[in-house]
């Protein structure tokens, strides 16, 4: 019963967000308990205080790009699509354009690049973040850029994690590196 729950539960989140949970309902024929453990990461990824949606949204989605080929990436924009980030806003942040970004969309985005490379930068966007909008929003963006790596981080390790695939925003394929790990910040970067 409990695994008809959760697999239901799975098969919704695959038709709203029109994404192949297969790893999910792996997880929960594997162990019910585990799948349930996982879901928490969710409420992890989901708190948000004191930061605008595009700035969250660009750390998630700046973080997903670190582990994941495309279908994580891909549901990361849909989501931030629907929550109402501009295309632009997301095109810019996959193409790794901070001068087509919102100035605060770009701290964010050049902080998780700093965070995920262990750029000593990550410092000095970090205080910018907590003058801007406090610590809550340092926390929260601090869940963001976790959750986002947990996902395809599970998906590879449970074997789900081959698929590459473009990645649409508004419509219209984006091409974008997908690196996995983040170059280091450069000087462009850090003057941009």
């Amino acid at each position: 019963m409990i695994k008809r729950i959760l697999h239901g539960t799975v098969k919704k989140f695959e038709r709203t967000w029109d994404y192949n949970a297969s790893y999910l309902h792996d997880m929960v024929d594997a162990s019910p308990r585990a799948a349930w453990m996982f879901s928490r990461v969710a409420a992890m990824g989901q708190f948000r205080r004191d930061v605008p949606i595009d700035a969250w949204c660009a750390a998630g989605i700046t973080a997903v790009r670190h582990e994941d080929c495309g279908p994580c990436t891909q549901l990361a924009v849909t989501m931030a699509e629907r929550a109402g980030v501009s295309p632009d806003v997301l095109r810019a942040v996959l193409g790794d354009q901070p001068s087509a970004m919102p100035p605060e969309v770009g701290l964010v985005w050049r902080f998780t690049r700093a965070t995920l490379a262990h750029d000593p930068l990550a410092d000095e966007y970090r205080d910018a973040i907590v003058d801007l909008w406090g610590r809550r929003a340092l926390v929260s963006l601090a869940f963001a850029i976790t959750a986002a790596r947990i996902y395809p981080t599970i998906k590879y390790a449970l074997g789900h994690g081959k698929a590459c695939m473009r990645v649409v925003v508004g419509g219209t394929p984006v091409h974008f590196d997908h690196g996995r790990v983040p170059k280091p910040i450069d000087a462009v970067v850090r003057t941009a």
